[in-house]
């Protein structure tokens, strides 16, 4: 069979492994376990259903251990343990271009298995069977641009501060603060769905006149990501809310509503869907165990992602600025043919990151949020605004720090607070 024919008919599955076991008799028992085979041969698993079923190994490449130790129940004597990278090829027909079913072959029960004292899924090779079932997002980076009216440069935006609490009214005040600011986008945080002190009906009715007004003065309206993240017969009905009120864009935290849930919504939505990565780091964060970002953003996009959290350098959580920008380049990959996918840098970012940012990524099709690096600057969130604007236009334009620093007094009083402007 030739290579196009394998890159047509299989899914390839990268995984870091550990183990006590020859490394090629732990990919032996990965590769059963997760297709045909089970503890012993059976009866009806013969060589020709094996021959078109069973995952196949690709290659193993051994790697330093990390000196972690080994997961709960593994076998093996732990001085003889070794890593590797190890490639394993699936074929299509065993669960077809279905994404939960996919994941029923590629991590299904695969970090169980005791022959494995680490086990995790780094990257996917997916067919094109893949986009001929799932469309992608419908509207991307592109269209994104559109509806905010910012055909180049940084789209700039925030999250709601503080996070819960705020009454409507409230909001309604904040939202048209930012507004008056010029800023491109504005989200709802993770925390605030639909509780009873500021339920998304009373959110919807409160912000959207505020943008309406704003947009009929100025012929330009910000993007408000409404969290709309329920169980999924309420989706929706969500959905609708914030459509029929003029919103334009919606936002679903994606391991809460699952990848089923996602399409459901990319099937039915009319706006941008601002993905969200919550709970990303319950499987993400080790180096022993999980799927790493690179493998679970292709899902997420194929879903239907329009937006797609990164998280950005200098962040207050784990991930390291390597790993971040790793990250940046995955969403920004082209996938199976699909509309490309907005970047989302959030967590810790001011202005005072852009210029080492934009030197990193080499582009500005990115939304970048700023929660505290907006509404905590020292004159206020239109000039934490401002700040962002001019250090990702002046990065933009090729500047030095120094002539960023120097002319943008919005800038200045930002390091005042924040510290020094990284290179």
């Amino acid at each position: 069979m030739s290579s196009s024919s394998f890159t047509s008919q299989h899914v390839v599955a990268t995984y870091i492994i550990e183990t006590s076991l020859p490394l090629r008799r732990a990919a032996e028992v990965l590769a059963g376990e997760q297709s045909t085979g089970t503890f012993v041969r059976v009866e009806r698993e013969s060589d020709d259903l094996r021959a078109r079923f069973a995952a196949q190994v690709e290659s193993i490449d051994e790697v330093p251990l990390t000196g972690a130790s080994p997961l709960p129940g593994a076998v093996g004597d732990p001085a003889l343990r070794r890593r590797a990278r190890l490639r394993l090829r699936f074929p299509l027909d065993n669960f077809g271009p279905s994404l939960p079913n996919l994941l029923a072959a590629v991590a299904g029960n695969l970090f169980e298995i005791k022959e494995l004292a680490a086990i995790r899924l780094v990257d996917l090779e997916l067919p094109p069977a893949f986009a001929e079932r799932y469309p992608g997002p419908a509207f991307g980076v592109e269209g994104t641009r559109g509806l905010v009216g910012r055909p180049e440069g940084a789209l700039i935006g925030t999250i709601v501060k503080p996070s819960i609490g705020l009454s409507p009214d409230d909001l309604a005040e904040v939202v048209g603060q930012l507004a008056e600011s010029g800023i491109d986008f504005i989200k709802d945080d993770e925390l605030q769905g639909n509780g009873p002190s500021a339920p998304l009906a009373a959110r919807v009715a409160a912000v959207m006149p505020v943008l309406e007004r704003y947009a009929d003065r100025t012929g330009r309206k910000p993007m408000y990501a409404f969290n709309i993240t329920d169980d999924i017969g309420r989706l929706e009905a969500n959905h609708d809310l914030v459509v029929a009120a003029g919103g334009t864009c919606v936002m679903a935290c994606i391991n809460l509503i699952g990848l089923p849930g996602l399409e459901f919504l990319r099937s039915h939505s009319s706006v941008p869907i601002h993905g969200h990565r919550a709970m990303f780091g319950s499987f993400g964060r080790s180096e022993q165990v999980g799927i790493g970002f690179r493998a679970w953003q292709k899902l997420a996009r194929l879903a239907g992602a329009d937006h797609l959290h990164t998280n950005g350098i200098s962040n207050k959580f784990y991930e390291t600025d390597e790993q971040v920008l790793d990250s940046i380049a995955a969403v920004r990959e082209p996938l199976l043919g699909l509309t490309p996918t907005l970047p989302v840098l959030s967590s810790g970012q001011w202005g005072g990151l852009a210029h080492a940012t934009y030197a990193a990524v080499g582009t500005t099709d990115l939304l970048v949020l700023a929660g505290g690096g907006i509404h905590g600057h020292p004159d206020g969130a239109a000039a934490g605004v401002a700040s962002m604007r001019d250090a990702w236009a002046s990065a933009a334009r090729g500047e030095s720090i120094d002539d960023a620093y120097e002319s943008s007094s919005a800038l200045r009083r930002a390091a005042e607070l924040f510290g020094p402007v990284r290179a």
